[in-house]
Formats: C-alpha cells, sequence, structure tokens
C-alpha cells in the first residue's frame, strides 16, 4: 500500500473562468453520490468482466479468502473520494470468481489512522479466541498507519458474521518495529510448523521479513529475504505459496511475490516472482542472481586518458574517460574497470556527443552498460539551436506589456518575465527578452491569459512551450487552448521542464476560421505554472530541438536504433541488435542534448558478441509484463488447494489521473496460476478463472486457416466488440510482426501483436483513444515469448477500459489499460513486411458479471 497524495484543486473562481466555451468531451462532472443514486455501471470506460466499487477510489486487492461457499474480496478502499486517501477496507463476495458483490464498508479508518494493504485468515482452531471451534472467525491482518505520522505496524480485526461486521482488536498494534515502511502483512497457516506464517515487507530495504506465531497476537522473528531481484523502488505486498510443478511428478516449489513501485519492467509500479524453496523458515530463491554478459570483442572499454578515435563535440564529455562520478555527481556505480565515458562535466547544463569511427558489424549483438537521464531519442527532433519558423508572429511577449492579451487571476503577474522568477529552477530556450512565465509568487497562484481574435490564414499555429505537464482532459491544466467559436479545437501542455521548445498544431482544417489562443494556469501543485514565447502562425511546422540523452546506432550516418538512460546513476546492460547490419558498416553516437534534470548520459564497455546482454529488468521474473498489474495476491484457503491471484489494474504512475469519472480503479481477472519447466525454468504459468466461460454471450465468431498479408482485408466478419474474449493461433511465415488490433475505429487502435525478429509479443496504446492525461500512459509494452513448434497462441481479453494478454502456455502475460472513445469497438487482423497463417482464431462476446 504506498502513501499517495492527491492532486490540489485550483480555485473554483478560476474553474469557472476557463471552462467557458470547453466542449461537454472535455469536462467533468461527478455523478450523484447519494443513496438514491441508481448505479448505471455503463459509464464510458467502466469495465464489465473486471471487479470495480460502484463509486470512489480502489487500490490494492486485500484479504483474499475463500469462508464458507463465498471467495471475499477486500481492497484498499476510500470511501469519500475517487481518489486516495482514508484507505478503509471495501469488500465484494462472489461464488464463482466471475460474479461479484459489492457489500458495505468492512474495515474503515478512524481519526487515528488508515487502514493499509493486508490480508484475512479463517483461524479453525480458534487460536485467537475471537471465535469459537464451531464457529470459527474471520481475521484481518493489516498494517495501521497512523494519520499523523509515525511507524507502520501490524493489527488485527475480526469478524464471526461471515465478513459483513468487523471489530478492531483491542490489543492493537500486535506486531511494531518502529519503522515508517513496514507493511502489508500476508498471513498464512503453516501446516507442517502448526503456526502460523507472515510474510512483510520492510519497503525501502527491499527485504520480505518472515514472522510466526501461535495465535496472531505475539509474532516471533524468523528470517529476511533480499535485497534481490528488481529494487528500483520500495517493496510492497508479499505473497508465499506452495505449488505443484506441472508434468513433474511430487515435485513441489515455493514461490514468493513481491511488488514494487517505481522499478517496473515498463516503468513506474509492477508485480515479480522468485521461485525457490522454503522450509518454514527460510526462503532460497533457486536463483542466486547473479549475472555475467557474453564474451565477446571489446569495441569500446574507456580505459584510456582519452577518447582515442572517438571524436567527442561539445563540453559536456570533457577531454576524456571519467574516474566514476566527476564534480558534483554521486551514486555513479556499475562500470567496468576505471573509467568510463561521462556527460556530468559542468553538470546537467552542458552539451555534446561523443561519436565512434566507423566499424564492421561483425557479431550479432552490440552489448554495452548505460545509465543518466532518462530522455529518449525523438527522430523528429533537430540540433539545437532548432530554428524559428517563418510567418506571421502573434506575439512575443517583448515590450515589457502583454499588450492587447488579457490577463486573469495572479499567475501571469502585469507584464511578461524576462527569464526565470524568484524560487524557479533556471528557464531557457525563449527568444528575445520576454516570454509568459506563470511562476509568478511560485505554484500557488493560478489565471488565464487570452489573445485578441486572430484569422487563421497558415496551415501551422507554432509556439515556444515549457513548464508543467498538466493536459486539459485532466484538469487543473498547465495548456495552450486553441478556441474557435468558445470552443478548444486544440490543446497542449509542457513536459514538466523550464527549457521551452517548439510545439503547435496542424491548423489547416481551420483555415479563415477567427480564433483566440488562451493560456491557462488552473494548477497549484508541482510544476503548477507554464512558459510560453513567441505564437506564429506559419506555412511549415516547427520541429523540436532535441532533448535526447542516448546511445544511438548510427548507419549511414542515421539513427537506426537507440538506448536512453534509466535516470539512474547505476549503468546497466543495454544491447543493438546488428543482424540486420551483418558486414557493413555501423556507428555508435552517445549524445547529450539535455540541460535540464538528469541532463547527462553515462556509457561504458562496447562488446560485440553471439548473443544479447540484459538488464537487470529483464532478468527479473516478472509476474505481468503490462503496464497495469500491480500489488497481486491470492487467495487464502481456496478449495482443492487451487491457487487464484488478483492484481489492481492500474500504475502509480498516473493511478489519479486515468480519466474515469465518480470512481477510479479495478481488478484483473482472477487468474489460476501454475508452474512448469519452460526452456529449462520454472515459469510462473497463469490462465483466467474457467468460469469466466459463464459471461459468453451468444456462439464465437470463428475463421481458420486465413493467411494473413498486408494487403489482406483486416476485418473477420462478425469480429467486433468492447468486452469481448479471443484465443488466436498463428503459424510463423516471413511476417516481421502480426497479431490483432482491437478497440478500432474512430482514429485509434490498441494493438496486440508478436515481433518475430525480437521473439516478442506486445502490447501498443499509443493511439488506444485518450492518452495524453499522463506522460507516462502511451507506449508499446513488450514480453519475451519463443514461439512453440513455429507458432504463436495469444489469449486476450478485452474489456472497456483493458487488455489482459496471455501468451504461449500463459507463461507471460501482459496487462494494460486503455481508454478508447466512441466507436471504438473493432477487432482486426494484420501482418506487416510478410504474410502469416491464422490456423485459428475464436471471439466470445462477454457479459457483465453484475448482470
Amino acid at each position: 500500500m504506498r502513501r499517495r497524495l492527491a492532486t490540489p484543486y485550483a480555485a473554483a473562481a478560476l474553474t469557472a473562468a476557463i471552462m467557458v466555451g470547453v466542449s461537454s468531451a472535455s469536462s467533468r462532472t461527478a455523478p450523484e453520490q447519494g443513496p438514491s443514486a441508481a448505479p448505471a455501471f455503463a459509464e464510458p470506460h467502466r469495465p464489465q468482466f473486471h471487479f470495480t466499487p460502484e463509486r470512489n477510489w480502489m487500490n490494492d486487492p486485500n484479504g483474499l479468502v475463500y469462508h464458507e461457499g463465498e471467495y471475499h474480496l477486500f481492497f484498499q478502499y476510500n470511501p469519500d473520494s475517487d481518489q486516495w486517501g482514508n484507505m478503509s477496507w471495501g469488500h465484494a463476495v462472489s461464488t464463482d470468481l466471475v460474479h461479484w458483490q459489492e457489500l458495505p464498508l468492512a474495515i474503515s479508518h478512524d481519526d487515528a489512522e488508515m487502514v493499509f494493504s493486508g490480508s484475512a485468515v479463517v483461524d479453525h482452531g480458534n487460536t485467537t479466541g475471537f471465535g469459537t471451534a464451531d464457529e470459527p472467525a474471520m481475521v484481518a491482518v493489516y498494517t495501521r498507519a497512523p494519520k499523523a505520522g509515525g511507524s507502520q505496524a501490524q493489527s488485527l480485526a475480526y469478524s464471526t458474521d461471515r465478513g459483513r461486521t468487523w471489530t478492531k482488536y483491542a490489543g492493537n498494534p500486535v506486531l511494531d518495529i518502529g519503522s515508517g515502511e513496514f507493511r502489508d502483512p500476508k498471513v498464512q497457516w503453516h501446516a507442517p510448523t502448526k503456526r502460523w506464517l507472515m510474510a512483510v515487507v520492510l519497503s525501502t530495504e527491499h527485504k520480505v521479513r518472515f514472522y510466526s506465531s501461535k495465535d496472531l497476537k505475539s509474532w516471533t522473528h524468523l528470517s529476511d529475504f533480499g535485497p534481490a531481484g528488481a529494487v528500483g523502488g520500495v517493496w510492497e505486498c508479499p505473497d508465499l505459496f506452495e505449488l505443484p510443478v506441472d508434468g513433474e511428478t511430487g515435485e513441489r516449489k515455493w514461490v514468493l511475490v513481491v511488488s514494487l513501485n517505481p522499478g517496473g519492467i515498463q516503468g513506474g509500479s509492477a508485480t515479480q516472482y522468485f521461485v525457490g524453496d522454503f522450509d518454514g523458515t527460510t526462503f532460497t530463491p533457486d536463483d542466486d542472481g547473479s549475472y555475467s554478459p557474453p564474451a565477446g570483442s571489446v569495441v569500446q572499454d574507456f580505459e584510456a586518458a582519452d577518447f582515442a578515435d572517438w571524436t567527442a563535440t561539445g563540453t559536456a564529455f570533457g577531454p576524456g574517460p571519467s574516474a566514476g562520478g566527476v564534480a558534483g555527481q554521486h551514486g555513479v556505480t556499475g562500470f567496468v574497470g576505471e573509467r568510463l565515458a561521462n556527460s556530468y562535466h559542468g553538470g546537467d547544463a552542458p552539451t555534446g556527443t561523443l561519436t565512434s569511427p566507423e566499424f564492421t558489424a561483425s557479431e550479432p549483438y552490440l552489448n554495452f552498460l548505460v545509465g543518466g537521464g532518462k530522455h529518449p531519442h525523438d527522430p523528429d527532433a533537430v540540433p539545437r539551436p532548432a530554428p524559428a519558423p517563418a510567418g506571421t508572429v502573434l506575439a512575443d511577449f517583448e515590450g515589457g506589456s502583454y499588450g492587447q492579451w488579457t490577463p486573469t487571476g495572479r499567475a501571469f503577474g502585469a507584464a511578461p518575465a524576462t527569464g526565470a522568477l524568484p524560487g524557479q529552477q533556471p528557464v531557457s530556450g525563449w527568444l528575445g527578452d520576454g516570454l509568459v512565465n506563470t511562476f509568478v509568487e511560485g505554484d500557488s497562484t493560478v489565471g488565464t491569459l487570452t489573445s485578441p481574435t486572430f484569422t487563421i490564414d497558415k496551415a501551422y499555429l507554432n509556439f515556444l512551450i515549457g513548464g508543467g505537464y498538466h493536459p486539459t482532459s485532466v484538469g487543473d491544466p498547465t495548456a495552450v487552448n486553441l478556441l474557435v467559436d468558445g470552443e478548444i479545437v486544440r490543446t497542449a501542455t509542457a513536459a514538466d521542464s523550464e527549457a521551452l521548445n517548439w510545439a503547435g498544431w496542424d491548423v489547416s482544417d481551420l483555415v479563415g476560421n477567427t480564433a483566440r489562443i488562451q493560456v491557462v494556469d488552473a494548477n497549484t501543485g508541482g510544476w503548477g505554472h507554464l512558459n510560453l514565447d513567441h505564437v506564429v502562425l506559419s506555412d511549415t511546422r516547427a520541429r523540436p530541438a532535441s532533448t535526447e540523452t542516448s546511445v544511438n546506432l548510427l548507419v549511414g550516418g542515421k539513427v537506426v536504433q537507440s538506448v536512453t538512460g534509466p535516470d539512474s546513476g547505476v549503468l546497466d546492460w543495454a544491447h543493438f541488435d546488428l543482424r540486420a547490419y551483418q558486414g557493413g558498416k555501423v556507428q555508435v553516437q552517445v549524445v547529450d542534448n539535455n540541460t535540464g534534470g538528469w541532463g547527462h548520459i553515462m556509457a561504458d564497455r562496447f562488446v560485440a558478441a553471439g548473443a544479447p546482454a540484459r538488464s537487470a529488468a529483464e532478468r527479473v521474473s516478472w509476474v505481468d509484463y503490462g503496464k497495469d498489474y500491480y500489488a497481486a495476491i491470492s487467495f487464502d484457503n481456496a478449495p482443492g488447494g487451487r491457487r487464484y491471484m488478483i492484481g489492481w489494474t492500474n500504475n502509480w504512475q498516473y493511478a489519479g489521473d486515468v480519466p474515469t469519472v465518480g470512481w477510479r480503479g479495478a481488478m484483473s481477472v482472477p487468474r489460476e496460476m501454475g508452474l512448469r519447466r519452460i526452456d529449462g525454468k520454472l515459469r510462473l504459468i497463469q490462465r483466467p478463472v474457467s468460469n469466466l466461460a459463464e459471461l459468453r454471450q451468444g456462439p464465437a465468431v470463428t475463421a481458420q486457416s486465413m493467411t494473413i498479408t498486408a494487403d489482406s482485408p483486416p476485418q473477420i466478419p462478425g469480429a467486433r466488440g468492447r468486452a469481448v474474449e479471443i484465443e488466436a493461433t498463428f503459424s510463423l511465415r516471413d511476417a516481421e510482426r502480426f497479431g490483432i488490433k482491437v478497440h478500432t475505429g474512430a482514429g485509434q487502435e490498441t494493438v496486440i501483436g508478436y515481433d518475430v525478429p525480437a521473439r516478442q509479443v506486445y502490447v501498443d496504446r499509443s493511439r488506444s483513444g485518450a492518452v495524453d492525461f499522463s506522460r507516462d500512459f502511451a507506449g508499446v509494452h513488450r514480453a519475451p515469448l519463443e514461439p512453440r513448434n513455429g507458432t504463436v497462441t495469444l489469449r486476450i481479453l478485452v474489456d472497456w477500459s483493458s487488455v489482459e494478454v496471455f501468451g504461449g502456455q500463459g507463461q507471460v502475460v501482459l496487462t494494460d489499460q486503455v481508454f478508447p472513445g466512441p466507436g471504438g469497438d473493432g477487432v482486426r487482423v494484420f501482418a506487416e513486411r510478410g504474410s502469416v497463417r491464422l490456423d485459428d482464431f475464436q471471439l466470445w462476446q462477454l457479459g457483465s458479471y453484475r448482470s
């Protein structure tokens, strides 16, 4: 359970001012919350077969337990808002893991504490004395989080009426070690030792601590596990369970599940697992975590005092390789030998490049270490300084006044700024002397700045923009809006950077219209300001200046592959795939074009090798490779010893900003878990619970033995829907990529594909509908998947706001949220650069679990 603060809201007066003329598609009105409000569950993005609360905020699943014919799903819940806060335990039950009934609030926050994540057990032996042998109590073990601050401690609550009402134990807390980062207890009865077993995390130490107890009240420390695996963020929500190894009679192994945030494979939060043995006291993983990259021929190791035949430009890389961190830099680790290439000379402000001579691509891969800032290569960007486009300048904010532009509020001050304002980081990239800067009195002020009317007579409207990333679609924006007839027809926000850069809009379809520009600062939180300069109508589109910190592979002087840093001083392995360039000439160029935070790049140890080096994140076993699967835990006491798991379908990078209204948060479909040895390694196998088939409506849409090419009709007759289950098997031919597109229509699509050269299944949600509410949302998420006997099998669950993709035998899963707009119900197959055979395709419409 992560502590997260809600975004402050702007003043009501300003909201009224800027909402004039905003179309209904941009406004966000909360539904009625009174007891008479009938739940429609038909809002634009409301999942149909994934559990969501009727209203308000939900995150981690808690207390998953089976008791007297019911599966109990408790969950982190805010009874007062659709943002994080006042954490309590919500409650739902199901008899089949598919149809869920939401019950009243189970365990509420109070004036003193919030109720963070934990687990629930059935005390059949009445070890606590809360029930009787004939009527055992359900006992919740949760983390008490004091509202006034202080240590997180483990506490109890109990129920003797099948979880309908709960009493907090008078002797709470039962386990307090004085730590503010000690949470999320997962408790089970360990039969071999006849005692209760708790797994709980020391979050910032990246440790799972094991305790035992005879009565759930007094606990004895057994052992610690970790740090291990992914440690890029805090550890949370552990789980420990035993599974049989499929196909290996009598063999059983233990699985330890740990979530972390941030540090996930796709960025932000994620869930990892370890396979090993547990003896009742200590968990021992099968994999000790050691790693040696593939051997090969060293192209450059930067061990000399100079760069030898590599050419440096600018000042960022200094006169030669650095011996670790340079002046003002700390925590540089992971490089090999004594030296590395490091562009932090002079801090983040200097820029430069470091380029190798051409060399022959003689091996399939070029492996290297990379660290520093996460600022990817943009193929549309140009070297600094990016030229200003010629055209009609609508405003350059010179001359010491706003002229005919009208300010409201206090954020814009009485006149344009001449640079950074008091308390602001250095501002760069504007032209001339003046610019719009709403950091007047800091981020707390709000306001608008509106232009006089003008006629759009050219194809592009360009401007320089910097400051905070707060899109209009989310609320409390920092944005530049184009208004026609009082309606917002174009909008742009910045990138959480004080360096202004070119942006703009294609307005060719609006030529001849009368328009205004309105600059809006409605945000009072971090980066709650905007910078603007040089607004110009032009016949050409302005191209942004490069802000990358990256290592690029060049062929013929053009970038063909690129890797950026991880916003970390720890260098990690990456690679370029040289198979397409074998025998040809290639170059490496290390680029630092960024002057802001983490505006530097580090590289070391370029080695030509026969196999790719794998980063620390790639070496981790992930429960789910998608962006939106967190805090996953399993049910205790399930019938037949089966192991079912549920995760929260969201990511802490943007959980509070997803475009839902009145409710926020969904759970994954429950998954049955197994273990199977694949390619010599024990892997978790996951499949949706079989009862999901009860939601299938009507006969399946089917297709068999189809050859799919780039020119094939993409639509399978009858294949469409917003809530569907798809099973498809493809036989590889010569296509480089193939797969299925869902939620297609109205200029949007979610692509579920297979990349043959990379041997990866992927989800591309870059054009999936609403993506601008977070810079971290749009993207392509990948998972390794080897074909099986020349075939690739995908099982896909598509709901109104998510996709879950099960690859192969279920050894890889990707869960991603998507927020398609109206008309996004198409389903299409595709192939790129060749053909693929669609052996079998089945699609079922799925109904609602509420019906």
